[in-house]
């Protein structure tokens, strides 16, 4: 047996893409969620897009094109994202990016009652995610998580992000260990252009948007397109597993 020539199909057969692979993407409606589920689609795969909310799972299953599918589900709710996943059967990859609006705020100024309920779709959704739809994953398949920069380097008043960040990039590492050889990773976004910067003043928001961008090396801020393409890596990436993909324009650095 040629040792060299078994070796190079296997890896092969491992990066062969996305092509007629089934992805589904919790939170695929808007967003990095839903960027990342367009570029599955342009790479060849079945795109499956599930969103609390029809409309905007209508609006994103039109502009991906023939190859998506849209379901709704409260992702916050352990049920309904357990009779989801049961439901839609075997597939290949599950990506998680649900979030709602980003909130902020020093700790004596929060109620612990709204910032558990914050842990509830960021943290508690992905470990339902994964604990439902994990025994339906095919064999090479792989799960890509969402955290964000501020768990690594938080600002003021970002307590509850960095937390909730912090305590995915944790669960990460454990479940690829605990589901091996079940493949396992996460994407760290740095500030992206997205709806969950939508609570914010329009002109807060802009003059964010502009201090920061001043300060990243690339010098503009991430956009949701530039974020996906991380998660396709990791999907198709057959070699990695537990890790922490940083796409942040340099933030760390600045």
């Amino acid at each position: 047996m040629d040792f060299c020539a078994t070796k190079t199909n296997r890896i092969m057969k491992q990066n062969e893409g996305l092509a007629n692979k089934r992805v589904v993407v919790l939170g695929g409606s808007v967003g990095i969620g839903f960027a990342t589920a367009k570029a599955a689609a342009e790479a060849g795969a079945k795109v499956v897009v599930v969103s609390s909310n029809q409309q905007r799972i209508n609006h994103a299953v039109q502009q991906i094109g023939a190859n998506a599918e849209g379901h709704v589900a409260d992702l916050g709710d352990e049920q309904q994202t357990k009779q989801l996943l049961e439901m839609l059967g075997n597939f290949d990859h599950l990506v998680f990016t649900a979030g709602e609006n980003i909130k902020t705020g020093a700790l004596q100024n929060m109620s612990l009652d709204d910032a558990r309920q914050f842990f509830n779709l960021r943290y508690w959704g992905a470990v339902a995610a994964v604990k439902y739809g994990a025994p339906h994953i095919n064999k090479g398949g792989s799960i890509v998580l969402t955290s964000g920069g501020s768990g690594r380097r938080p600002g003021k008043g970002w307590f509850l992000g960095a937390s909730i960040c912090a305590a995915m990039e944790g669960f990460t590492r454990a479940m690829a260990v605990e589901l091996a050889p079940l493949r396992v990773n996460l994407v760290c976004p740095g500030l992206v252009r997205t709806n969950l910067w939508d609570s914010m003043p329009e002109t807060d928001r802009e003059n964010i948007y502009s201090a920061f961008s001043k300060l990243l090396p690339v010098q503009r801020i991430g956009e949701p397109e530039d974020i996906a393409q991380a998660y396709l890596y990791l999907m198709q990436q057959g070699y990695s597993t537990g890790e922490v993909v940083i796409v942040d324009g340099g933030g760390m650095l600045a």
